[in-house]
């Protein structure tokens, strides 16, 4: 499931864990791992940020998690991103959530597929003080 911002109400960690919990087959589950990337006060290069924005391909996204969704062992992967709006320091920007049978195979699909996301499906705009 990937889920677009809804302005009645907010995507949480919570919930997405809750929505992993409920799927048919999560008796299969030995272990849910989680994501929570936020904006942090400083870029990698020393700078001071003030803010930051996301943009998503949606269509690279939807073929990422499709084919980390099929890896052996994991049960689901679910992915939130706030795209499309002014993110201030603390902000949450990204829940990535996988469930599966084993911590290895667990471990690996959130890795992977945090480092594809990050590296083909999101591109950033930072913002610094002046």
């Amino acid at each position: 499931m990937v889920e677009k911002d809804r302005k009645d109400s907010p995507v949480t960690l919570a919930q997405m864990v809750a929505d992993i919990k409920a799927h048919p087959e999560f008796a299969k589950a030995g272990m849910i791992l989680a994501h929570n990337g936020v904006v942090r006060e400083t870029a990698r290069d020393g700078r001071a940020v003030t803010g930051l924005e996301i943009e998503v391909d949606h269509a690279r996204l939807e073929q990422i998690l499709t084919k980390e969704r099929a890896r052996p062992g994991i049960l689901d992967i679910q992915v939130h991103i706030r795209e499309n709006k002014l993110l201030k320091v603390g902000d949450d920007v990204m829940f990535l959530v996988v469930a599966g049978n084993i911590r290895e195979n667990v471990i690996a699909a959130l890795t992977d597929t945090l480092n594809q996301i990050k590296a083909d499906v999101t591109r950033k705009t930072q913002f610094f003080q002046q």
